[in-house]
């Protein structure tokens, strides 16, 4: 990013490496605010067609054209600018040129759908700089298209991308495991004219787990470890035991990623020691 005068960024020509999923949300988010994205480089069919759809009056170009025509430059790319685990030193070459590095990051996952700009207003935004300037000119980036900025230091940047992959991505394996052991135990249950139970995504099995896992991200947000129930936060070795011999039959992966879950949710509960038992592939007692 050039130098600008002042602390607030003037409407800028916004130029983006890379029209993928969070390119072209961002520059959607941006446009929005009164900046212009002037050209993107887009490479694969998936991202041409993005820009065309996201962004129709921008140029499609080669990447140091699109450098060439910006005053702000987006670096969309898995290294740089907007990934969650690196922060402004991948950017020295640029700093050198009197460029002010920036890493900002949506703390969001992004599925290239619509839905992704949306959310954008409602996400909050790692942002690390080299000084009090390049912070001023994030924050206000990232006011602008709706967000929430937080500085994220630059030796803090794997841990924070690492705490977002746990939620974010691991959320994502729970649930799934989940639905796929309701459909094994509801199949061929079904009431009469109630659809089938099937391998497709948003059915019964998604339904009934959607409600339950909402209301505890919900209460573990606002409530804490208080949120904590179930088998295990009870201290119930036997209902606990029973559920891995259920899964085990079913599947022995996902029998193992309950086991592993359970563990540390013992130990967030402080299970007595006959749920450890359980847990313990040794049936040592932790």
């Amino acid at each position: 990013m050039k130098q600008l005068d002042g602390l607030r960024p003037a409407r800028l020509t916004v130029g983006i490496i890379s029209a993928g999923r969070v390119g072209s949300a961002l520059g959607v988010a941006l446009e929005r605010a009164d900046h212009v994205v002037v050209a993107c480089s887009a490479i694969s069919h998936a991202s041409r067609g993005r820009a065309e759809r996201r962004l129709p009056d921008t140029q499609v170009l080669p990447a140091h054209d699109v450098a060439a025509k910006a005053e702000l430059l987006l670096l969309a790319v898995p290294v740089v600018h907007t990934s969650g685990a690196n922060g402004i030193a991948v950017l020295a070459p640029l700093t050198e040129q009197g460029c002010i590095p920036l890493a900002i990051h949506p703390a969001m996952t992004f599925t290239g759908s619509d839905e992704d700009i949306t959310r954008l207003s409602e996400t909050c935004f790692g942002i690390t700089a080299a000084d009090d300037i390049g912070y001023a000119i994030a924050q206000s980036l990232v006011l602008e298209i709706g967000g929430e900025p937080f500085r994220v230091r630059e030796d803090a940047r794997t841990l924070y991308h690492a705490a977002l992959a746990h939620a974010g991505n691991h959320v994502i394996t729970v649930v799934l495991d989940a639905v796929e052991a309701l459909r094994e135990a509801l199949a061929g249950q079904e009431l009469l004219g109630q659809e089938l139970v099937t391998g497709d995504p948003a059915g019964i099995a998604e339904r009934i787990v959607a409600p339950l896992a909402r209301a505890s991200l919900e209460n573990a947000l606002q409530r804490g470890q208080s949120a904590l129930t179930g088998p295990v936060a009870r201290g119930d070795g036997a209902a606990v035991a029973a559920h891995l011999r259920a899964m085990e039959e079913v599947n022995p992966e996902l029998a193992q990623a309950y086991r592993a879950m359970s563990l540390r949710t013992a130990q967030r509960a402080h299970a007595p020691n006959e749920v450890f038992a359980v847990l313990n592939d040794s049936g040592r007692a932790q």
